[in-house]
C-alpha cells in the first residue's frame, strides 16, 4: 500500500472515529437531558403528590376533631335534656304529693263534717258541694299538669331540638 493510500485511510479512519465520537456524544447528551428531565418530572409529580396527601390528611384531621367536637355536644345535650327532664319530674312528682295530701286532708276534714250532720238533706248538701268542689280542683290540677307537662317536654327537648338544627347546618351544606 502506498503510502498516500495509507494516509487516506487514516484520514478516513479518523473522520470516521471523529465522526462516530460526535453521534456518540450528541447521543449521550441526549439520553442525559432525557434522564435529567425524567428526573425533573418524577419530583415534580413527587412533590405534587405528597402536597395533595397532606392536605387530605389535614382535611381528615380537621373532620375527625369536627365529628368529634360535634359528638360531644351532642352528648352534652343529651346531659341538659336528662337534667332538665329529671329536675321536671322531680318538681311534678312534689306537686302531685302536695296535691294529695291536700286531697286526702280535704276528705278528712269532709268526712269530719259528715258526722256532725243532723240531716239528710243537711248531708246531700254537704255531699254535694265537697264533689262539686273536689271535681273542680281535679280539672283545675290536670290543667296545671297537663301545662306543666307540656313546658318540662319543651324545655328537655329543646337541648337536642338546637343540636338538629345544628347538624341540619352543618351536615347540610355541600363540601
Amino acid at each position: 500500500m502506498s503510502s498516500s493510500k495509507a494516509k487516506a485511510v487514516v484520514t478516513e479512519a479518523a473522520t470516521t472515529i471523529e465522526h462516530a465520537t460526535e453521534t456518540a456524544t450528541k447521543g449521550f447528551d441526549k439520553t442525559m437531558a432525557a434522564v435529567k428531565e425524567g428526573i425533573e418530572k418524577a419530583t415534580k409529580g413527587l412533590e405534587s403528590s405528597q402536597a395533595k396527601l397532606k392536605e387530605n390528611m389535614e382535611k381528615a384531621v380537621k373532620q375527625s376533631e369536627e365529628m368529634l367536637a360535634f359528638t360531644q355536644g351532642n352528648l352534652e345535650a343529651m346531659m341538659k335534656a336528662a337534667q332538665i327532664y329529671a329536675a321536671g319530674v322531680q318538681d311534678l312528682s312534689k306537686h302531685l304529693a302536695a296535691t294529695g295530701k291536700t286531697s286526702i286532708e280535704e276528705s278528712v276534714s269532709f268526712t269530719k263534717s259528715l258526722m256532725g250532720v243532723k240531716s239528710v238533706k243537711e248531708a246531700v248538701d254537704l255531699q254535694t258541694g265537697f264533689a262539686k268542689s273536689t271535681i273542680e280542683k281535679a280539672v283545675t290540677e290536670t290543667s296545671k299538669i297537663t301545662d306543666a307537662t307540656v313546658k318540662l317536654t319543651e324545655q328537655a327537648v329543646a337541648p337536642l331540638t338546637a343540636r338538629i338544627a345544628l347538624a341540619v347546618e352543618t351536615f347540610g351544606k355541600t363540601n
